[in-house]
């Protein structure tokens, strides 16, 4: 998968492994999660509206455009949401299990 963001500069950090939508990736010690899904992938996550994908918009916690699930069901802001070893992160409403992502709708 194409990513949004690519590393150009302190590409010597500790790594380790997160999971995104059941899938192995990277993130760097000192990263948010928007910026180990957006390293990782090409968007951030479903909109919970049905209009398609999201990434992010104001990279300070003020938009509300970037909310992602961890597995067991927590709403987290991927822009301020430090990275931790081990984390498995839900961003596509298809792969989420019922009660981690909002049902709009439904």
């Amino acid at each position: 998968m194409k990513a949004r963001f690519v590393r150009v500069a302190e590409t010597g950090r500790k790594t380790f492994d997160i999971t995104i939508d059941g899938i192995v990736a990277q993130a760097a010690e000192g990263d948010t999660l928007m910026v180990a899904l957006l390293t990782a992938q090409d968007t951030l996550r479903d909109s919970e509206f049905g209009d398609g994908r999201r990434a992010g918009f104001c990279v300070m916690g003020a938009c509300q455009d970037c909310w992602v699930w961890t597995a067991d069901g927590e709403r987290v802001r991927a822009c301020t949401t430090p990275a931790v070893p081990g984390m498995s992160i839900v961003t596509r409403v298809a792969l989420a299990t019922e009660g981690v992502w909002p049902r709009i709708g439904t």
